[in-house]
């Protein structure tokens, strides 16, 4: 392929890099606006014009390391990487060090895995999206450290709902009594709990602007947000506060689920419907008829999932049309589901006892595939709650079960499908539950995660908080403790200080009583005892 090589360089030391609409694919540019490379998927530099692959050599004649190549270049590249291989790149120079700390795909990881930090606005002047990604990584290691345990009493039957609020540390429970009870996640207090709603109420969601619960009559029962209430909420409001709380009946059955979104209200029923809902108005915009009972579901973006029976659905909102259908799921009723922050990850809980990971791939239609699979608990699993990157489970036999998914995933830059790719595709392969919490010995219906903590609840009526807040601090004491003894175990070892010199002394004294019980000494003094 022949060109002039000046010519070229010259170019490309003004070029920049423009992105197209596919970030798998940037085109090299040069001032004029004329297209002289891009890169294809694996990073490699592609002339545009001839379609043909070219090195970098030939491109750069003067290059000789990585740190020679355009600024702009050089932030294309980083950009097919992972974080962890980002972060090795940066250790390499004082050039790489500036352009992948400052590189704009921090924030995507961020938001990939954990969405738009809470309280992004304090966040964004005093750390980097790096850091706020650096310190939300090594903080998802608290689920394998020390906890503490914070028992709520206050219901009086079974609790079926848990939800956290993490944004304002809140707790919400409901069950068989037939309130809904209001719990500071943090001290582990009752803040508030509402009157008697009538019916058991099987279903709580949540956000900073609306909090509403299912029951088995049919309704929702709602409750807005006061601006001037430091818990959002006033549960105890009188019924007849139309502007504060309010009741939909659309449902012919039992409520079994409740999701919110920004805009819309999402409710499931042993009708075998799910509805959406307009959160201003009320008004009910679709329902998605399935064959069985529905028992949960879970929204993303124009899309939501549910679990009816044995088998697992994702609807079209807008349109109100099934997109796709996993038949016998599980050999029985599909009881809990979960999804990750993307959308593109599926959890589902059976009564056989396994939980299921399924992928999903947008490509000209909608493809499920399941990608792993655990049987961590020997009865029915109730409810499930994700948080990036585990997976908790709450069982009848008792147990919860913590399952980190970091394996797993892959995240690949270059994937035309997702933005997530799995590393395998081989079910059996997958590793036991990195961690079991025991000691409840009754059903547990309800599991939810935030803030370092895993709140569950279940037939005994009681609500258990286990706080991992504290676990890196206390394994980073632990750890200091363990190499302070290890110090002080070698330094007794090579004699320093004043036990050292009195272990010298002591071995001089054992050197010349060597000498002095030496082979001819030990033969002459036998030879006396027989005299």
């Amino acid at each position: 392929m022949a060109f002039e090589c000046q010519k070229v360089t010259e170019n490309l030391k003004n070029c920049s890099i423009e992105p197209s609409k596919n970030r798998d694919n940037s085109t090299l540019v040069s001032e004029k606006g004329n297209y002289l490379y891009k890169l294809d998927v694996k990073g490699s530099i592609v002339n545009s014009k001839y379609e043909e692959l070219v090195t970098v050599n030939e491109v750069f004649p003067d290059c000789r390391s990585i740190n020679d190549l355009p600024p702009a270049l050089i932030s294309e590249i980083l950009n097919c990487l992972e974080p962890k291989e980002l972060g090795i790149i940066s250790c390499a120079s004082t050039l790489l060090y500036r352009i992948a700390s400052e590189h704009h795909v921090w924030k995507e990881f961020y938001c990939e895995r954990w969405g738009q930090p809470i309280l992004q606005a304090e966040h964004s002047d005093e750390k980097s999206w790096k850091e706020l990604f650096v310190e939300k990584e090594f903080r998802s290691k608290t689920f394998m450290g020390r906890y503490t345990i914070d028992t709520l009493y206050g219901h009086t039957e079974d609790v079926r709902a848990v939800f956290v609020l993490s944004s304002k540390k809140l707790v919400f429970t409901s069950g068989y009594d037939q309130i809904v009870r209001m719990w500071d996640l943090e001290e582990g207090l009752s803040i508030t709990s509402s009157r008697p709603l009538g019916c058991t109420i099987r279903a709580v969601a949540a956000d900073s602007r609306l909090l509403v619960a299912g029951g088995t009559s049919g309704f929702i029962h709602g409750w807005k947000a006061n601006e001037g209430n430091p818990h959002l909420f006033d549960l105890r409001a009188p019924p007849q506060n139309q502007n504060m709380e309010f009741e939909v009946w659309e449902h012919e059955g039992p409520i079994t689920c409740l999701a919110l979104d920004f805009n819309r209200m999402y409710s499931g029923s042993w009708d075998m419907s799910v509805r959406v809902w307009d959160r201003s108005s009320l008004e009910c915009l679709k329902v998605l008829i399935h064959n069985d009972w529905v028992w949960n579901l879970a929204p993303h973006d124009t899309t939501v999932a549910s679990t009816a029976g044995s088998d697992l659905y994702i609807w079209d909102t807008n349109h109100g049309s099934k997109l796709a259908v996993i038949n016998n799921a599980h050999a029985g009723y599909t009881y809990s589901l979960a999804r990750s922050h993307t959308g593109k990850l599926l959890f589902t809980g059976g009564e056989d006892g396994a939980i299921h990971m399924f992928e999903i791939f947008e490509n000209t239609r909608y493809h499920v595939r399941r990608v792993a699979t655990w049987n961590p608990h020997s009865s029915s699993v109730y409810s499930l709650a994700f948080e990036f990157p585990w997976l908790v489970s709450a069982s009848s036999d008792g147990k919860l079960s913590l399952i980190d998914v970091r394996k797993l995933l892959r995240t690949n830059r270059n994937s035309t499908l997702n933005n997530y790719s799995k590393a395998d595709n081989l079910v059996n392969n997958v590793e036991p539950p990195q961690r079991m919490l025991h000691g409840f010995g009754t059903n547990l219906f309800a599991v939810d995660v935030g803030s370092n903590r895993i709140v569950c609840a279940g037939e005994e009526g009681i609500v258990r908080i286990w706080n991992f807040s504290q676990a890196l601090e206390i394994e980073r004491r632990v750890q200091d403790l363990r190499g302070l003894r290890l110090e002080n175990r070698m330094r007794r070892r090579n004699g320093k200080g004043r036990r050292g010199d009195q272990c010298s002394f002591e071995e001089k004294k054992n050197q010349t009583d060597g000498d002095r019980n030496s082979w001819y000494n030990r033969r002459k003094m036998t030879w006396r005892v027989k005299a």
